[in-house]
């Protein structure tokens, strides 16, 4: 079979490999009809994701983002996973043991292991998934399928700030998790208010149902914020950057005894105001992955809103073309929302 497979960094070609043997008891073999390329596809294959750090070594099938067919069923196998059946995949496995785990969030387990990172991904032909990281899904493209997984980021990020219907929530960056955020806490009942500096990605997001905010300064978005926000500013923020003015921005805008919620990720570090954390009693609050939970949920909104869901996808490329994908969208960023490999 063929694999995209990254040999070194910035190096990618696509090689036969052997196929996997028959699946194990409560083991599935998938197609992978999609897989989305992520920012961290892009952190492993330029090097910036060390092993110290969580990374993988070299050589890795890269893909976390996988819409699939499946092809063959182990023994003990749930009924619902049947051969020829679509299914989304949860790409994150936890320990059970450590004291995230211990504490029902297996999401920030310290030993986890993601596909695509620390185990061989999605950009191969065939690959073989534990039954409890396969989710059945009624979407009629395998594209749309693969989207799950960023929208599971959202609705764990929606979930730890506890947004209800009726609330305010701002969202800053409207690439693909900023748009998924947006969808989530609309189908809520939230109202919410997206900030970019892309006119094209707050076009997306307005198709979406959301307000938007062009991003013209750290000053005037917060003032304009809090404004929109009602009396004391929204009540519930949400950076998806990791870009130091836009999270100040979002401890700055949000409401006294309001949520902030970090689910942009970023090696850089942040100049903060202490008392902005304690004068306005604020939660701030980190969004790592999924659970099993907030996967399903998921899954259940990437059903409901296909059409919505398809239109993150900006580009899409065959496997053999999986490294001329991956630079090309790592090299327009202003261009690219989502790049899809399409399995053949």
């Amino acid at each position: 079979m063929r694999a995209a497979v990254a040999e070194s960094v910035g190096s990618m070609s696509v090689v036969e490999r052997p196929g996997p043997p028959d699946p194990g008891p409560g083991q599935v073999v998938v197609h992978p009809e999609a897989v989305g390329i992520c920012g961290s596809d892009y952190s492993l294959f330029s090097g910036h994701m060390s092993e110290a750090a969580g990374g993988s070594q070299f050589p890795r099938v890269l893909g976390h983002e996988v819409g699939a067919e499946i092809v063959a069923v182990g023994p003990g196998c749930r009924a619902d996973l049947q051969v020829g059946g679509r299914v989304a995949m949860l790409p994150i496995s936890s320990c059970g043991a450590c004291y995230p785990c211990q504490a029902g969030r297996p999401n920030a387990c310290d030993n986890f292991q993601l596909v695509g990172i620390h185990v061989d991904g999605g950009m191969q032909e065939q690959l073989t998934l534990p039954q409890e990281q396969v989710f059945p899904t009624t979407v009629a493209d395998g594209v749309v399928a693969a989207l799950a997984e960023p929208v599971s980021v959202a609705v764990h990020a929606v979930h730890r700030g506890g947004v209800v219907a009726g609330e305010r929530l701002v969202v800053l960056g409207a690439g693909p998790i900023g748009q998924c955020v947006a969808l989530v806490a609309i189908e809520r009942g939230a109202e919410v208010l997206v900030v970019d500096l892309q006119p094209s990605r707050l076009e997306l997001a307005r198709a979406l149902g959301a307000e938007t905010l062009e991003w013209t300064g750290p000053d005037e978005v917060v003032s304009r914020a809090r404004e929109w926000g009602g009396a004391g500013g929204p009540p519930v923020a949400v950076d998806a950057t990791g870009a130091p003015a836009a999270v100040r921005a979002m401890v700055d805008m949000v409401a006294s005894a309001g949520r902030a919620v970090q689910v942009g990720m970023s090696p850089d570090e942040v100049p903060l105001r202490i008392g902005s954390l304690t004068e306005k009693e604020l939660d701030l609050l980190g969004a790592s992955c999924c659970t099993s939970g907030d996967f399903a949920e998921a899954v259940g909104v990437v059903e409901r809103h296909e059409d919505a869901i398809a239109r993150l996808v900006s580009h899409q490329f065959a496997l053999a073309e999986a490294p001329e994908a991956l630079r090309f969208a790592m090299s327009n960023p202003t261009e690219v929302m989502k790049v899809v490999i399409r399995g053949e």
